[in-house]
């Protein structure tokens, strides 16, 4: 590993002179699963290292009127051991807990997943259906941007060279749908997804879906929407039939490629999959 100066401000002010200084020549430390392994790999070799696992106002979940804020730093675990997020968003806690092994999830952060920005990210799907927010800052200011304007493609986001993400919010999802997140790897656990999903359905007394957000990761460069498959699935109850139907019509709606981890028909036959896997475990939680 090449000699690199490591810098480890307190303050988020302090973070962001730093990065204004050296715009465009540091590299993010938050976690570090990601970066330290690269760095050893010789695949990138930055000279300057901004560690920002000190600053503590990049470290927080909190609910704040009828929204949940999570500071970049939190960590898969603590994702895990939230009272909060297990009571709102399970789908959420559902995804961390199929990130890497118990020391990846301990060290790993939301903020890392997201910036990182690969297409198999498994925090991410579920932040697209929750209708997440980016809040971005640098000396210059902060801007907010919705969760899917985040992203450019693999490995890309809108991040500019001084600017760092210093938060993701998104309103509390009441009255509580149904939810899940399912993903398929190589191996039950330790393996980057093949294809992920994430599922928000709200449904009226009658048991009719009112509301639906479907989100898939590695089927697309980015995170995406099947738009069609929800707009299918509204106005109806989710019956064998309906369940079929919206998987043939996803399997449709995805545009995969092929890679050396899976086919694109893969992909696509496993999108279907997971549809109807989920919605069938839901409707036999929901009548018990």
């Amino acid at each position: 590993m090449k000699d690199f100066q490591l810098f480890s401000p307190t303050e988020l002010e302090e973070a962001l002179d730093l990065l204004t200084r050296h715009c465009g020549q540091m590299r993010i430390l938050a976690g570090g699963t990601d970066l330290l392994i690269r760095m050893r790999d010789g695949q990138v070799q930055p000279e300057t290292v901004l560690d920002l696992t000190r600053i503590s106002a990049l470290h927080f979940l909190r609910q704040d009127s009828n929204a949940i804020e999570i500071g970049p730093l939190i960590t898969h675990t603590e994702v895990l051991c939230s009272p909060l997020l297990n009571q709102e968003t399970p789908l959420l806690v559902q995804a961390c807990r199929t990130i890497g092994g118990w020391q990846i999830r301990n060290r790993g952060t939301i903020g890392g997943n997201l910036c990182n920005a690969s297409p198999a990210g498994d925090a991410v799907p579920p932040l697209y259906v929750l209708a997440a927010e980016c809040t971005l800052a640098s000396r210059r200011g902060r801007r907010v941007l919705p969760i899917q304007a985040f992203f450019h493609g693999p490995g890309q986001t809108v991040l500019a060279p001084d600017e760092l993400l210093v938060g993701i919010q998104f309103p509390s999802p009441q009255p509580t749908p149904l939810q899940f997140f399912e993903k398929i790897g190589q191996r039950k656990a330790l393996a980057i997804s093949k294809v992920n999903m994430a599922f928000l359905g709200w449904t009226d007394q009658e048991g009719r879906f009112q509301k639906v957000r479907i989100a898939l990761g590695a089927v697309a460069p980015t995170v995406v929407r099947a738009v069609r498959t929800e707009d299918y699935l509204v106005g109806k109850r989710p019956t064998a039939d309906v369940i079929q139907a919206a998987s043939d019509m996803i399997e449709t709606e995805v545009q995969p490629i092929g890679d050396i981890r899976s086919t694109e028909q893969y992909r696509r036959e496993v999108s279907g999959e997971l549809l109807r896997l989920g919605l069938a475990k839901c409707q036999k939680e929901e009548h018990g």
